[in-house]
């Protein structure tokens, strides 16, 4: 067992460590883009959460969208998903096998990084993909800030 002031002083160590290690977390501000040629306007989150999973195929408008993933294991695409979608990397992993498995879906294509997808995104109306709020540049245009 651990004395009283020990605990304290622990506990205290505990939560300046954790407080240290937020900021960085939250640091990446995201958005969701579109070619700057592309019609669509601002999208909800939900409506880009069912584009990226697969369970919707379509802008809101009808047309075609065709999302673009950053790779498996980058930071940056996990913080989408739990941002955007509330699935962790194993959730995520699960929810495609079941869709490809039954036939629903495939995955996105994914490219290795931001500038990857921002060049993607550029040369496709159609396209849609996420990016550091960073990397963002006039041939592109975002539609959702992520929170």
């Amino acid at each position: 067992m651990i004395p009283g002031r020990a605990c304290a002083a622990l506990a205290s160590f505990v939560l300046l460590a954790m407080a240290g290690a937020a900021p960085a977390r939250a640091a990446a501000d995201l958005v969701v883009v579109v070619s700057a040629r592309s019609p669509v306007g601002l999208l909800r989150p939900d409506q880009v959460a069912a584009l990226f999973l697969g369970q919707s195929v379509r802008f809101p408008d009808g047309a075609e969208a065709l999302p673009v993933d950053q790779r498996i294991g980058a930071p940056l695409r996990d913080e989408f998903y739990l941002r955007v979608t509330r699935k962790t990397p194993a959730l995520l992993k699960a929810h495609w096998s079941k869709m490809v498995f039954t036939g629903r879906g495939q995955p996105p294509a994914d490219v290795a990084d931001s500038a990857a997808v921002r060049r993607k995104v550029a040369a496709d109306p159609n396209a849609i993909g996420y990016i550091e709020r960073g990397a963002l540049d006039s041939s592109v245009r975002a539609v959702l800030v992520v929170q």
